[in-house]
């Protein structure tokens, strides 16, 4: 009878591990205050309302060697980005960039007073 090595155990439980936590639900959760952050697409929805600032925002792009869902990854992002414009006391963020390593660049603006 064959015994798994020392090095076959440890190998599967990281890789199951690994799977497990890609797989699970998002940690990033949306505070009270970022809930009230609108994300909008077009910059020119934004042309009438104040600059505050600017939100980078990163998340993990990939654990371990498994790389994330592109959609996950993208609502963590946006959920980040709403709840740090909040802090700014924006209440719109609009993308600036491309997610790239895991990371993307948003403007926060003050549109509602």
């Amino acid at each position: 009878m064959h015994t798994p090595s020392r090095s076959t155990i440890h190998l599967t439980t990281v890789c199951l591990f690994s799977l497990s936590l890609a797989a699970c639900k998002s940690w990033v959760q949306l505070t009270p205050e970022g809930s009230n952050v609108e994300l909008v697409g077009d910059a020119s929805r934004v042309a009438n309302c104040a600059r505050v600032g600017r939100a980078s925002v990163q998340t993990l792009d990939k654990i371990i060697v498994v790389e994330r869902g592109g959609q996950r990854l993208q609502n963590e992002l946006l959920t980040l980005a709403r709840n740090e414009a909040a802090d700014l006391d924006g209440d719109t963020v609009v993308p600036e960039s491309l997610i790239s390593n895991g990371e993307q660049v948003f403007g926060v603006y003050q549109c509602r007073r």
